[in-house]
Formats: structure tokens, sequence, C-alpha cells
């Protein structure tokens, strides 16, 4: 696969670091995490709008 190839591709060419699966099932921030738990907790969403 050559450079112009990549550019016409639809999906994005990513390469994942292995060194990140340390923190697959870390809590990184946990009061971000308690803050926005909370706030979407309380959040009033809109109704939804019925289709015809």
């Amino acid at each position: 696969m050559n450079v112009e190839d990549l550019n016409k591709a639809k999906v994005p060419v990513v390469k994942i670091d292995k060194k990140l699966e340390k923190f697959r099932d870390k809590i990184l921030f946990p009061k971000k995490l308690e803050l926005a738990n909370e706030l979407l907790s309380k959040a009033k969403l809109p109704e939804q709008v019925k289709q015809r």
C-alpha cells in the first residue's frame, strides 16, 4: 500500500501502542469521573421529537 492509496482510503490507519493496555481498567481521574456522573444524573434531556 502506498501513500496515494492511504490518502484515498475511507478508514484511517491507526497504530495503537501496546503500552496503553496497563491503563485499561484503571480510573485515572476519580474526582472528575465522580463529577461527570453526578452532572449526568441531574441532566435533563430534551424530549424526543416524533417523526412522521
